[in-house]
C-alpha cells in the first residue's frame, strides 16, 4: 500500500482558530453538461403585463422593450429585450369566461332539445328570473314543433324548371329569456338577452343559443378593458413603445 505525503498549511479564521479541512478520496463527480439559457414566455390574463411592469420596472430597460396590442385577438404582449433571443415575453389575454363557452352563446354549437333542458336546470344560478328558467327546462323537455313545407318543383320542355322550397316552424319556446353571467374571464357578471333558434330536419331537431346584445357588449368591453390597460402601463412604464397591430 502506497503513501501519499501532503503538506498541507491550515489558515486561521479571525478568532485564531484553525478552519476545518475535510479531505475527500475518490473520483470527483462529473460537471453537469452546460445548457443555454432558456426562452422564459407567460401567459396569463389581460392583466398580467402591467402587473408583470408594477413589480420589475426597474430592473428593464424600457428603451429596448415593447408592447404590441392586439384587439382581433383580444391581447397585449410585453416583450423585454427585445433583440436578444432569450427575450421575455409576457402575454396578457382577454379570455370568454367558462360560463359562456358551456352556454355556447353566440358560437354555433347545436343543443338537443332535452340535453339543453338538462343543461339549464343545472345552471339555474345564471337566470335573471329562475322562474323564467323552470318554464324553460318544462318547454325544453316537452319540445314541440309545427312544420308547415311548400314544394314546387316543374320543369317545362324548353329547359325551364321551378324548384321552390318553403319551411315554416311553429314551436313552443319562448321568443327570448335573460341571463346574468360574465362574459369574460375574471370580470363581473352582464345581463344579456338571449334567443333560441330552432332547426328542423324532419325529426331531427337542434337547438342554438343566439344574442346580438353580448355581440355588442363585448366589442364594447374588449375595447374598454384593453384601453384601461394601455393608460395603466403608460404611467408605470412611460418610455416603453406601445403598437397597434
Amino acid at each position: 500500500m502506497s503513501e501519499n505525503k501532503i503538506n498541507l498549511v491550515v489558515p486561521k479564521d479571525y478568532n485564531g482558530r484553525p478552519i476545518e479541512v475535510v479531505l475527500r478520496e475518490g473520483k470527483a463527480p462529473a460537471a453537469l453538461d452546460p445548457r443555454e439559457p432558456e426562452r422564459v414566455v407567460f401567459e396569463g390574463t389581460i392583466d398580467a403585463p402591467l402587473r408583470w411592469l408594477e413589480k420589475r420596472v426597474e430592473f428593464i430597460n424600457q428603451k429596448s422593450s415593447n408592447i404590441t396590442v392586439s384587439r382581433n385577438n383580444m391581447s397585449l404582449l410585453l416583450t423585454i429585450d427585445e433583440t436578444n433571443y432569450y427575450r421575455t415575453q409576457i402575454n396578457g389575454v382577454l379570455c370568454f369566461s367558462k360560463e359562456m363557452l358551456e352556454f355556447g352563446v353566440n358560437t354555433g354549437k347545436e343543443w338537443e332539445p332535452i340535453k339543453l333542458s338538462q343543461f339549464f336546470k343545472m345552471h339555474r344560478a345564471f337566470f335573471k328570473d329562475k322562474a323564467e328558467n323552470m318554464t324553460l327546462v318544462s318547454t325544453l323537455k316537452n319540445f314541440k314543433a309545427k312544420v308547415n313545407q311548400d314544394i314546387e318543383r316543374s320543369k317545362e320542355e324548353n329547359g325551364s324548371k321551378v324548384d321552390n322550397y318553403s319551411q315554416v316552424v311553429d314551436s313552443n319556446l319562448p321568443k327570448s329569456f335573460k341571463l346574468n353571467i360574465p362574459l369574460f374571464k375574471g370580470f363581473a357578471c352582464e345581463e344579456i338577452e338571449v334567443e333560441i333558434y330552432a332547426d328542423v330536419d324532419g325529426r331531427d331537431v337542434s337547438l342554438s343559443l343566439v344574442s346580438a346584445g353580448a355581440n355588442e357588449a363585448i366589442e364594447e368591453y374588449k375595447n374598454n378593458v384593453i384601453d384601461g390597460q394601455i393608460e395603466a402601463i403608460k404611467g408605470v412604464a412611460p418610455d416603453i413603445v406601445i403598437i397597434e397591430v
